[in-house]
């Protein structure tokens, strides 16, 4: 497929967190897009733009804002036409984008599962009692607790190599990490083992990468119907009902998985209090064409078990 750029000399713009792994997906997005349209790779421009959730490293995310703490400042930089599409982890964004932006570009999906690292235990199983375990994600340390209340919990923010150097210093025993991002890092041999999703749900949207464009920009989207996976959006559109059904937030504990079986769409939801003290899941089976309605179905049958109040 080939594509003109309006200016040659002017490559097309992607916008980026300057993190390892934000890097590794726009240099994907990139190749992909080079691939589609028969372009050379310096066609393209990655733009690092510096993110509140990347300025404010010492406290935890819940304390300084919600899911939009990595992608205002990108957004606001698409808005102002000084990059032409952005690119983000999808368990990052909010569910609602600014007004004259879309997201409506997925690539193929990642390993949905967290991955388990540690230097001195070889399994979840083998955390002994009081245990110290590194984790920013609400999500995971609520899942924790529900299964081991003993274990001491501690904050565990920056990005995998800083992550890992807290664990050579001893701050934690162990700590969780996306397969995902560990893949796309070809950082796979840290991980001591991937958990499977029966034993821990993923965060919605976990493991696929989403690319945000202008809502005006007809050429831009005529672009990236070339590099959509919709195998990925069709799932994520399940996911993302089901959190915006819920109001989800970085400040709520929430797990959900969207899975194709047999021609049919298989959806997980988990619903947690902050502390691991109450737990409510579900599944459900439903047909492709159903996805937003199924995500919104599980939503309304957790709230209903849990109450309209759980999240207060």
């Amino acid at each position: 497929m080939k594509l003109t750029l309006p200016n040659p000399k002017s490559p097309l713009r992607i916008g980026t967190r300057g993190s390892p792994l934000a890097l590794a997906q726009a240099y994907e997005t990139r190749e992909r897009l080079s691939g589609a349209f028969d372009l050379p790779l310096d066609s393209f421009e990655i733009v690092v733009i510096k993110t509140t959730g990347d300025k404010v490293v010492n406290r935890p995310l819940k304390e300084i804002g919600g899911k939009g703490l990595f992608t205002k400042e990108i957004e606001e930089a698409l808005l102002e036409e000084s990059i032409d599409i952005a690119v983000h982890s999808m368990k990052d964004m909010p569910v609602y984008q600014p007004k004259g932006l879309v997201l409506d570009t997925f690539l193929p999906r990642e390993d949905v599962r967290d991955a388990f690292i540690s230097r001195v235990h070889k399994s979840l199983a083998d955390i002994p009692q009081g245990a110290t375990v590194g984790t920013s994600s609400l999500r995971r340390k609520a899942q924790l607790m529900s299964k081991r209340p003993d274990l001491k919990i501690v904050e565990f923010r920056g990005n995998v190599q800083t992550r890992l150097k807290k664990l050579d210093d001893g701050v934690a025993e162990c700590t969780f990490l996306a397969v995902a991002g560990l893949n796309r890092l070809k950082m796979e041999d840290i991980i001591t083992t991937a958990i499977s999703t029966e034993e821990m749900l993923p965060a919605v949207a976990q493991g696929a990468i989403g690319i945000e464009r202008r809502e005006n920009d007809i050429r831009i989207a005529t672009m990236l119907e070339a590099i959509h996976n919709s195998k990925t959006g069709l799932l994520l559109s399940a996911e993302r009902a089901f959190l915006e059904a819920l109001d989800g937030s970085c400040e709520t504990p929430i797990a959900g998985l969207a899975e194709l079986s047999n021609g049919n769409l298989r959806f997980r939801g988990e619903i947690l209090k902050p502390d691991g003290s109450e737990v409510f899941s579900d599944e459900q089976l439903a047909s492709k064409e159903d996805a937003t309605l199924i995500g919104v179905e599980m939503a309304q049958k957790l709230l209903s078990k849990a109450g309209s109040d759980f999240f207060l």
